[in-house]
């Protein structure tokens, strides 16, 4: 079962938190409404959503759902969840770089799949779904068919086809489409970086990695039915959907239900943390500390000129490297959500050049120019990513990352400015040439 756990991220990868907080008033213990002697075929079925609320490792922050089908005929009850992977499988790691990751749909023994929640202290809510006979009838026969090894793979995308929207297809599925003619139109507060960073906001080197990985596609506003690709989520939209019967009666989609387990875990958060001060206090020392260090260094101190031509060094190569990571996922990898991405004004791939024209720039007095130029270049594209914010197309919520990048660019070219013209003055001219 451990391949129950994941649910990557890339720095994002999702899923879906705790339940015991959002549970409506718990229903009298579950007894299948369907239970009326019939001949009709499914009428032997009952159907529930179960939804698994969020563990303590990173893969576990979004939680997890699963179709149970009771068969009193055959006296079975069978889960299927398509939160299947193997780390095992050839060729995981470039998968799952390049957005190729390979999920599969499996089902398993009821009392299994509690069993390990349980064991993880996760809680576990079982909604009755109302569905008729038929519906229930056709959604068997298509997970049945969905578990098939022929059948049963699939491209793990983290926001439009994970194992919940493939959940929420094979219930839209058996409805006939009204799940998604009931949820497609209502939109909600929420956006894909909204709740990765809502999820993931008690790990600031996961929150600021997210933040930095995704781009534009992540800030589109969500309608329910988008939102379903979070099951805790899912579990609550569903208690607002009516649907159709046969009869043209509107029914509500959730006939009842009950929380199976309840961990005592905290609720997960309602939004992200506040964490845009702590990103401005950070790019301001930070840059105040290499300003500091130059002036010390303009006094003649070897050692903070060392220092400060390494910090601004350091700095560049960081930079350099995560935006070219950045262009990477976004030409090159079927990442869509890393697409578009602001963020790359502000960790420019031009910084990696950088890095080596800082201390030859410094040391040397090679490519002084060059170094100066570039430099310029970089902190004048971080102004203009903050400039642009009031431009509509502009859109991108990456304040944070303005917040840090910001003064530390700005402050790179001043440090290369100030301490190559302190070089050049202050060595003699026979050591300059």
């Amino acid at each position: 079962m451990k391949a129950l756990a994941l649910i990557p991220l890339l720095s994002a990868a999702v899923g879906f938190g705790s339940i015991e907080a959002q549970v409506l008033p718990v229903n009298p213990p579950l007894v299948p409404s369907t239970a009326v002697a019939s001949s009709e075929a499914g009428a032997n079925l009952t159907v529930y959503l179960l939804t698994f609320g969020w563990g303590n490792e990173v893969w576990e922050r979004f939680g997890h759902n699963a179709i149970w089908i009771k068969d009193r005929t055959r006296g079975t009850d069978t889960t299927y969840n398509w939160g299947m992977f193997s780390f095992d499988e050839p060729h995981f790691l470039r998968r799952f770089l390049t957005g190729d990751t390979r999920y599969w749909m499996q089902a398993f023994d009821l009392d299994t799949m509690l069993a390990e929640y349980k064991r993880r202290n996760r809680s576990v809510l079982a909604q009755e779904l109302n569905l008729t006979p038929a519906q229930r009838l056709k959604l068997q026969q298509f997970v049945q068919w969905n578990e098939q090894p022929q059948n049963k793979f699939y491209r793990y995308d983290y926001y439009r086809d994970n194992c919940s929207t493939r959940l929420r297809d094979a219930l839209d599925h058996a409805v006939g489409g009204q799940l998604q003619t009931s949820t497609v139109t209502r939109m909600t507060s929420g956006t894909y970086r909204f709740h990765t960073l809502r999820l993931l906001g008690d790990n600031l080197p996961l929150y600021t990695g997210a933040n930095l990985a995704l781009g534009h596609p992540a800030d589109k506003p969500l309608s329910q039915w988008e939102e379903m690709f979070l099951p805790v989520r899912m579990a609550n939209d569903l208690r607002t959907v009516r649907l159709t019967d046969s009869t043209g009666t509107e029914i509500p989609f959730v006939r009842s239900e009950m929380a199976l387990f309840t961990s005592g875990r905290s609720p997960e958060p309602s939004a992200p943390p506040n964490y845009l001060p702590w990103f401005v206090v950070a790019g301001i020392l930070v840059a105040g500390a290499m300003i500091a260090l130059v002036r010390n260094a303009e006094g003649g101190n070897r050692l903070t000129l060392f220092i400060a031509t390494a910090v601004a060094t350091l700095w560049s190569l960081i930079a350099g490297a995560a935006g070219t990571a950045l262009v990477i996922a976004w030409l090159f990898t079927k990442h869509y959500f890393m697409s578009r991405n602001e963020n790359l004004l502000h960790f420019d791939p031009l910084s990696l050049a950088l890095a080596v024209l800082i201390p030859l720039s410094v040391y040397a007095l090679r490519a002084v120019s060059k170094a100066l130029r570039l430099a310029g270049v970089v902190a004048s594209l971080s102004l203009l990513g903050f400039v642009a914010q009031g431009i509509p197309l502009f859109y991108q919520k990456n304040g944070e990352i303005i917040a840090l990048a910001l003064p530390i660019n700005l402050a790179v070219w001043w440090t290369v400015y100030r301490l190559s013209n302190y070089r050049r003055t202050s060595l003699p001219s026979s050591a300059a040439l």
